[in-house]
């Protein structure tokens, strides 16, 4: 039975957000069916690229990203960066827990097939700092937590990914006497990558909250400007969702076998983190809106880098490159999903008090 919150929160989405599973089913098949039947078209959109990733996902990303760190609201960042409950298991599960589980799930569910082994373990190393905020703003969680361990992602990322894919790739299986790999890939580019799509719209959101409350009030920025340019987050997502499928239609669709294999640990990834990250919010006393966000931050994957990284180190039409594009053809829907998983699990955690936790208004 449907309780009144619930109700509550369904009546205040609009008809876009109601039925965002279907669009984004909608838009992966569109995807895959333009990468299937138009010839070259993975080629023309891949042909431009910021930081190894095609120019059409890159503008997608960022017209994602911009109307939700729009909506943050920056002078509450301080209560958030004081949460030692929410911080210090965010960075245990992001850089520690998450990048194991995904090199024990890759060797057990991959043992014979060492190239989408070695993109799985590349796609358990990217932590999230893009569609983990469309996730965690449609699940009601706290978007100024989002921001901030966003930002935590992006600054870890660019010290330990290089040092953990050799640690994950070469020194641990060594250690284990299984096979090892290689990773060439260096600490200015994935700086390049965290600034292009975090640092840029997240400095756009900033700057368009400061001068909308500055010029109008809070009380019309929120109410008039942000329904305004919400939606965008959406159009961007699905467009990306497009783009990315369109890039790899033809080997995702010519090989469904091998998409089965690589979707296989994935959920378990998915479905393991972000359940033992809810749980472990709620055994630390955060309330829902924090929890939320620690479960969708540990449980995303930044996709955008690990494609990069991917073809980079291994070429476009590599198998690594491939589990890196079925990352998101299994993470989309599966975090869709979650998001109404999260919704129904709000019965189960004790409202905060609002001086240390509140829960954004869902516009």
């Amino acid at each position: 039975m449907t309780t009144a919150p619930e109700r509550a929160v369904a009546g205040r989405l609009s008809f876009l957000d109601r039925y965002l599973a279907l669009w984004i089913l909608a838009a992966m098949a569109v995807g895959l069916g333009l990468g299937r039947v138009v010839p070259g078209l993975g080629d023309a959109l891949a042909r431009v690229t910021v930081t190894g990733v095609s120019l059409p996902i890159a503008l997608g990303l960022l017209v994602m990203m911009y109307p939700v760190l729009a909506k943050v609201r920056y002078d509450r960042l301080g209560t958030v960066t004081r949460d030692r409950r929410l911080l210090l298991p965010s960075l245990l599960l992001n850089w520690i827990v998450g990048p194991a589980l995904m090199f024990a799930l890759a060797w057990l569910f991959l043992p014979d097939l060492p190239e989408y082994r070695t993109g799985l373990i590349i796609v358990g190393l990217a932590r999230c700092i893009a569609m983990v905020i469309i996730w965690n703003d449609l699940a009601c969680g706290d978007r100024e937590a989002a921001a901030v361990l966003v930002a935590l992602n992006s600054v870890f990322q660019v010290i330990a990914f290089s040092a953990l894919g050799w640690f994950y790739l070469s020194v641990l299986p060594g250690w284990l006497g299984l096979e090892q790999a290689g990773l060439a890939v260096s600490v200015r580019e994935i700086a390049r990558s965290v600034l292009i799509f975090l640092g840029i719209p997240l400095a756009a959101g900033n700057f368009t909250r400061r001068i909308g409350e500055k010029v109008r009030g809070r009380a019309w920025y929120e109410a008039k400007l942000i329904p305004t340019i919400g939606p965008f987050a959406l159009y961007g997502l699905l467009f990306t969702i497009v783009v990315l499928f369109a890039l790899q239609g033809d080997a995702i669709t010519s090989r469904p076998l091998d998409v089965v294999r690589i979707a296989l640990p994935l959920l378990a990834y998915f479905a393991i983190m972000w359940a033992g990250s809810m749980a472990a919010g709620r055994a630390v006393g955060l309330g829902y809106p924090r929890a939320t966000t620690l479960a969708f931050t540990a449980a995303g994957n930044n996709f955008e880098l690990a494609i990069a990284v991917a073809i980079a180190t291994f070429g476009a039409t590599s198998g690594q490159a491939l589990a890196g594009v079925v990352g998101p053809l299994i993470e989309v829907p599966v975090l869709i999903g979650l998001v109404h998983v999260a919704l129904y699990a709000r019965r189960f955690f004790t409202a905060p008090a609002p001086s240390t936790e509140e829960a954004p208004a869902h516009v």
